[in-house]
């Protein structure tokens, strides 16, 4: 007798190729892969010229298929592709992205990572615009990429695929929990070293047009130290989370110190859009460990993980270690569920009304929006909840002030009515509900003492104070 396990699939008629079986036998999934398994070549020879291509994001990027998209640019099969994905690596440098195809392919970063500002940089060296950045709020990334944007094609790594037919999209459910349901075609890279994590990270075989497998070392972010002037400053955050909170942390020195300061704290859980390398260790103490969550108890929630192999293997096959779309682990109205929710991020610099800019430095783009005011909002909407803004009070070695008149970089991250508090290491400056002639003087306080006559004068001249 042949056990069948049983699937209904909802999916969109213009993808023939997928979901028209309602049940599978087991011995048919692997079948069904041998089917579908083909060369990183043959792969993408479905991605028509003039379309849409979406790369999944960070340690999600296929190098094999990224490389086999870049071979058919140099071999003239494109006049122009679009292609959209989150935090590139630099594998992009190599293998799509190189400066030949530059003419035929046109990258639209919704984050710019070290990587695409590199490639930012020699396209400008050239007097080129080779970067085509693309402003959007983290959580509606997927929409985004689904509904502005048609997802003609969609490549990502995945884990190998278990008995009951499902790949794991591992490290980075972000906005490829959501593309890969709605694009015309969807191309999954094996990669044995990825690891299988739990929530809405699974994609069946029967989702999925081509299969390639390419095992290589994952992209690791090395986290690095904290500074003295890090620890400070996570000390004072550090004291003012709660017993029994839910906490959001980016990455970085601040937030890195931050959670070694968290270790004596009891029961904390985790909502995150980022994973990483110092949250382990706070899971193995047992300080994070989702007791008091009311959404998803005892899970650590997160859509993007970034770190080191350590990491991966911690991750891998552990469940409570749950992966979900970016549009629901960082919409405002789900993280404002849990009470005490504590999110810190870090700036680039905040001027004298409370306006915070984490993205662009001197009018180019360094970063992006990403889902830091996400957070701020879900932060200030949970009950309990605080939102902190982590910065130096100065950059280039003391001789400028990240706390300015009005922000130099020309982007506003978060707006002044959605900042809570920002900490510098000269102490915290509470915004909400202050005026802004509040404001200025607040913030002035936490400046570095050698600006603030400085940051006095022109906030007089603003009639700030």
């Amino acid at each position: 007798m042949v056990l069948y396990f049983w699937r209904i699939f909802f999916l969109d008629r213009r993808t023939p190729k997928r979901g028209y079986l309602v049940s599978l036998p087991v011995s048919l999934y692997d079948e069904l892969y041998q089917q579908k398994l083909t060369t990183p070549a043959k792969a993408v020879e479905c991605i028509a010229d003039q379309s849409n291509l979406i790369m999944g994001m960070g340690v999600g990027m296929p190098p094999a298929l990224m490389q086999a998209v870049g071979d058919r640019a140099r071999a003239g099969d494109f006049t122009r592709l679009n292609v959209y994905y989150m935090h590139g690596h630099n594998d992009i440098l190599t293998t799509i992205f190189t400066p030949e195809n530059m003419p035929y392919i046109k990258p639209h970063p919704l984050f710019m990572s070290h990587a695409d500002r590199a490639l930012a940089k020699m396209g400008n060296d050239r007097g080129e615009e080779w970067i085509h950045f693309v402003p959007c709020l983290f959580h509606q990334a997927g929409r985004l990429m689904t509904e502005a944007i048609s997802p003609d094609a969609h490549i990502v790594t995945v884990s190998p695929m278990d008995k009951s037919g499902y790949f794991s999209l591992g490290t980075s459910p972000d906005y490829s929990a959501t593309v890969i349901r709605k694009a015309k075609h969807v191309i999954v890279e094996v990669n044995e070293n990825m690891p299988r994590t739990f929530g809405e990270s699974l994609v069946h075989i029967s989702d999925v047009n081509n299969v390639v497998e390419h095992t290589t070392p994952l992209m690791e972010t090395i986290i690095g130290g904290s500074s003295e002037l890090d620890e400070v400053i996570g000390k004072i955050v550090a004291d003012q989370v709660p017993d029994g909170a839910t906490i959001q942390m980016g990455i970085g020195g601040v937030p890195n110190a931050t959670m070694r300061l968290l270790e004596e704290k009891n029961d904390l859980g985790l909502h995150s859009e980022l994973f990483s390398p110092p949250m382990v260790r706070l899971i193995k103490k047992g300080v994070l460990n989702g007791r008091n969550k009311a959404l998803l108890p005892y899970k650590h929630v997160f859509t993007l993980a970034l770190g080191d192999r350590d990491m991966f293997d911690f991750m891998d096959n552990n469940p409570s270690i749950v992966g979900y779309p970016v549009c629901w682990v960082n919409n405002p109205s789900i993280i404002r569920q849990n009470n005490n929710l504590v999110s810190v991020n870090a700036a680039i610099e905040v001027d004298l009304s409370g306006q915070v800019n984490s993205e662009a430095i001197s009018g180019h783009q360094f970063s992006g929006t990403g889902g830091q005011l996400d957070f701020v909002r879900g932060a200030y909407a949970s009950e309990g909840g605080k939102s902190f803004i982590a910065l130096h009070s100065t950059a280039k070695k003391g001789t400028l002030s990240r706390i300015v008149p009005k922000l130099l970089g020309g982007a506003v991250t978060d707006p002044r009515m959605d900042v809570m508090n920002v900490v510098t290491e000269y102490g915290m400056a509470e915004l909400k509900g202050k005026s802004l002639q509040q404001r200025a003087a607040a913030l002035i306080e936490i400046s570095h003492p050698d600006f603030r006559d400085d940051l006095r004068a022109e906030a007089k001249k603003a009639n700030l104070l």
